[in-house]
């Protein structure tokens, strides 16, 4: 079914997987006037239904294949992790721009080819990354891009929950890709990387365990518990743990702490919450608040994608840095970092990069 453009002053898009967090980003994207929910499609009736009802006018899609042959400027996509590469692609080979929740693939070689379909379609590409978006994140963001905290030798990125996913999928590495190092490790490895600017890794070092026993070899299983070293070109390093169904004392522990030569900087959850978060920088022995709750950032990264869309911002160099971090947790699953067709999938045309970004000597 082929539907009639409507008013193109503002790009119109389809919402794929509806539930608690796909609404979320589509309700935060019609809140801000960026777009136009002009469709919806999603496995679930019930949800699909609840969807429509925040969004008057927006079109129930019988399947995914009805959703692409709509007139449509982008997709937003927010189902089970399996699904993703394929269905990115679809989207971008369509001429659609593509916002896709976390993980954007399950390896490397699937995120390449994500990329590479963008490149080629020249379209927008993005991912939730939704913490890179917090107030306190991006004010240590700006500091470290200022210099003021000297040279960065050292980070910690901890998410621990005391809870573990509600959807059977996730316990299946074939749909999810992996355990609690990919659904929650993943936010830890591009905050640090996005943090450091993207730096070259050269060794990684890991102990991953599943219901408190060290594994081995993590193929076809599902661990809950994962803590990973990365050691950066320069010597600085960049440490992370995770975990489901810690017994942690509290809902979840979340922060990320980066140490340089001119001070420090930590944010950190507050009580538990899985949404409210303090930053703070340290010099010696003082410290100064640099940011506090309330702050409402849940949707921010899905708007931004939006506001750039309306823009008319098509591909964007920034999106190779997905490669990056999907390279880096498939080092530390212990995978086998190359895949056909590398060089091409590995392109950067960041302006003022020179040659490839590669990981190197991974262990």
């Amino acid at each position: 079914m082929k539907i009639a453009a409507r008013n193109r002053s503002l790009p119109r898009l389809g919402f794929l997987g509806t539930g608690w967090i796909g609404r979320h980003r589509m309700e935060a994207i019609a809140a801000s006037g960026e777009a136009e929910v002009a469709a919806i499609a999603d496995i679930s009736a019930g949800n699909a239904e609840a969807a429509a009802a925040a969004a008057p006018g927006a079109i129930i899609a019988g399947s995914y294949d009805e959703l692409l042959d709509m007139d449509l400027d982008g997709i937003v996509i927010a189902t089970p992790s399996a699904g993703h590469a394929e269905q990115s692609i679809r989207a971008l080979e369509r001429g659609m721009a593509v916002f896709c929740q976390k993980p954007l693939a399950r390896n490397a070689a699937e995120t390449a080819a994500v990329v590479t379909a963008a490149r080629r379609a020249d379209r927008l590409l993005a991912v939730d990354y939704s913490y890179r978006f917090t107030e306190g994140i991006r004010k240590i963001h700006d500091l470290v891009r200022r210099g003021e905290l000297g040279e960065l030798y050292s980070a910690d990125l901890v998410f621990h929950n005391a809870y573990g996913p509600d959807k059977s999928w996730f316990y299946d590495p074939e749909l999810s890709g992996g355990g609690c190092l990919m659904d929650l490790g993943s936010h830890l490895v591009d905050l640090g990387l996005w943090v450091f600017d993207f730096p070259n890794i050269r060794t990684v070092s890991r102990s991953i365990y599943a219901k408190g026993k060290l594994l081995e070899n993590v193929t076809g299983a599902v661990e809950d518990f994962a803590d990973v070293s990365f050691v950066l070109e320069n010597g600085a390093i960049i440490r992370l743990a995770c975990s489901w169904n810690l017994p942690a004392g509290r809902d979840a522990v979340i922060s990320s702490t980066f140490y340089g030569t001119e001070g420090g900087a930590c944010f950190r959850n507050v009580n538990g919450s899985f949404y409210d978060f303090t930053a703070e920088r340290f010099q010696g022995t003082s410290c100064q608040q640099l940011a506090a709750p309330p702050d409402d950032w849940g949707g921010r990264a899905a708007v931004a994608w939006a506001v750039r869309l309306r823009t008319g911002c098509r591909f964007d160099p920034d999106a190779e840095r997905l490669l990056d971090t999907a390279l880096a947790l498939d080092a530390a699953y212990g995978r086998d970092t190359s895949f056909p067709a590398e060089s091409e999938c590995r392109e950067i045309s960041r302006a003022g990069d020179q040659g490839e970004r590669s990981i190197a000597a991974l262990g």
